[in-house]
């Protein structure tokens, strides 16, 4: 009922009152600067930080290979702001999490929510500490010795993560200035940290194992993200099997038709490049029909890319279709966040994680 409460809170404060806050606007030459940029930026009205991956482990003596994702959101929903009382819900914190097992054939996840405050849920500022009940995320160390620590424990599963990077933060767009739209006002500070080591367990179904692999970080604050114009975006984090990086998005208008699009890619010589409008194309080839929600995704794309080295092609496929993932009580939204497998004529190109929103209904933000 918790959850339901504040969700119900944050969609009617982007409804009504929302509109007369005072939100930063995202501007092309401010820098992000680390660590400090790993923490919370409270004053925009939205900001999330998003790890995917995919898991190797050994259970009854097989191997076995399944996709997990944690998510944190902060959102200032622009209500109660000069109410002086500790509960007021100037800043709500939500959380997801999810286990792809193709064993189970379902995705598994898990959902919480709390206005920050009480010593229960808080996103601090100046480094990477997100925390929601006993969920968590937070940088510790530096140089050879950092790493992000994820933690969380639902229902059906629970992990326990070490995820060192093996590189520098990738800046998306323009030096982290990531635009979204025709119209420069919507647009996020973006950056990501792929190719980072995984190790710790994971526990489900009463079984406890440890699982190693390799994960992707997203951080990205933002006041204006999704133009009215738009339905929802597709999106996927890759790390390349040669230890480059890929990172690109669309932007969908509500007749499914790209409104723009964009990406970062970084070779494996660390040579990183912008991609704009023109150099990013989806292209749906497979869709699934989620038997719970009735929602049709695109889970088998085929991404085009013109890069500086000439075009690139590659298919999408996913580790299996039912990873829908349905946050209505919390976040309200439905979409489709799962690990897939980005290969050209047969050969593997990198793993990551494909992310379908707005296809259910238009994406409230």
């Amino acid at each position: 009922m918790r959850a339901v409460l504040i969700a119900a809170l944050w969609l009617a404060s982007l409804a009504a009152g929302a509109a007369a806050v005072d939100y930063p606007v995202v501007r092309p030459e401010v820098s992000i600067d680390l660590p400090r940029d790993h923490g919370a930026h409270p004053a925009f009205r939205v900001e999330w930080w998003y790890v995917t991956g995919w898991l190797e482990a050994i259970e009854d003596g097989k191997p076995v290979t399944m996709g997990f994702q944690v998510t944190f959101f902060r959102v200032r929903p622009g209500v109660q702001e000069n109410n002086p009382s500790r509960f007021a819900a100037s800043q709500i914190l939500f959380a997801h999490a999810a286990l792809s097992d193709p064993r189970r054939g379902r995705l598994m996840h898990a959902e919480r929510t709390a206005r920050a405050g009480f010593g229960l849920a808080q996103a601090s500022e100046g480094d990477l500490d997100v925390r929601l009940d006993d969920w968590s995320m937070r940088r510790e160390g530096a140089g050879d010795g950092e790493a992000i620590l994820a933690r969380v424990a639902g229902r059906d599963f629970a992990y326990d993560l070490r995820l060192l990077p093996t590189g520098p933060a990738l800046l998306n767009g323009q030096r982290g200035f990531s635009q979204k739209a025709p119209d420069p006002r919507h647009s996020s500070h973006y950056y990501s940290l792929p190719q980072l080591a995984v190790s710790g367990k994971l526990t489900r179904e009463g079984r406890t194992l440890a699982v190693s692999g390799r994960a992707w970080f997203d951080h990205e604050w933002s006041s204006e993200y999704l133009p009215e114009t738009a339905s929802g975006w597709d999106w996927i984090g890759i790390n390349l099997a040669d230890g480059g990086a890929l990172m690109a998005f669309r932007m969908r208008g509500k007749d499914g038709a790209a409104l723009w699009a964009g990406g970062t890619l970084r070779r494996a010589d660390g040579r990183v490049e912008a991609l704009g409008p023109r150099d990013v194309a989806f292209e749906p080839q497979r869709e699934w029909t989620s038997p719970r929600t009735g929602s049709r995704y695109p889970v088998a794309m085929r991404v085009r890319l013109s890069t500086s080295l000439g075009p690139l092609v590659g298919e999408l496929t996913p580790l299996f279709d039912d990873q829908e993932l349905d946050s209505r009580r919390s976040t309200g939204a439905v979409y489709w966040e799962g690990a897939v497998v980005l290969s050209t004529g047969g050969k593997e190109l990198g793993r990551g994680y494909l992310e379908l929103t707005g296809y259910r209904e238009r994406l409230r933000m």
